[in-house]
């Protein structure tokens, strides 16, 4: 394969506008843009909860789940292209199972805290919620048709996360704070 990027600055962007893959140019602060931005920042969140040292079953699924956010990305900068499939979503919701199962049921909300890896999983959490409502926002502004395995992924993405946050709370004998209620 050849350099996909033999030269990082074009000047092209220099008037508010960006390149899709079909070679049309829309504002850089479009409802396609923020999608795909939101979600570029989602899966750098991953990325730095990835460098916290999750334990290696974590690690390789949110590596996993990185890729299949980059393809996401990929599929919305070329309109009218599908890459995400079911089997994804399928994927999340064996995980989200697995790992629930073992998990006490939650008798209060949490708040987003316990350690440095479980607050990171909630801060990545929060931003997939994000980038699920931008991308129902592109699907009813622009109104294009906007596949909607990807918005089953974010929103399963989301849940699976909030599991994991509960997961990695427990890591190295954290506990979860629960919310109270103010009297």
């Amino acid at each position: 394969m050849g350099y996909r990027l033999s030269k990082i600055y074009t000047r092209t962007g220099d008037k508010g506008t960006t390149g899709l893959g079909d070679g049309r140019r829309v504002d850089k602060d479009s409802t396609r843009i923020e999608a795909i931005g939101t979600i570029d920042e989602l899966n750098c969140l991953i990325g730095i909860l990835i460098t916290h040292s999750p334990p290696p079953e974590i690690e390789q699924l949110l590596t996993g789940i990185q890729h299949r956010l980059f393809d996401l990305g990929g599929e919305l900068a070329m309109p009218g292209h599908s890459v995400m499939s079911d089997q994804a979503v399928a994927n999340l919701e064996q995980h989200l199972d697995r790992l629930n199962e073992n998990l006490p049921p939650l008798q209060e909300f949490i708040l987003p805290a316990g350690n440095l890896l479980a607050a990171s999983c909630h801060h990545a959490r929060a931003v997939c919620r994000r980038a699920e409502r931008r991308l129902t926002q592109l699907a009813r502004d622009e109104n294009e048709q906007v596949n909607q395995t990807g918005l089953k992924y974010l929103n399963r993405l989301s849940d699976l996360l909030f599991v994991i946050a509960r997961v990695l709370v427990r890591h190295n004998g954290g506990e979860e704070v629960y919310w109270r209620k103010e009297i």
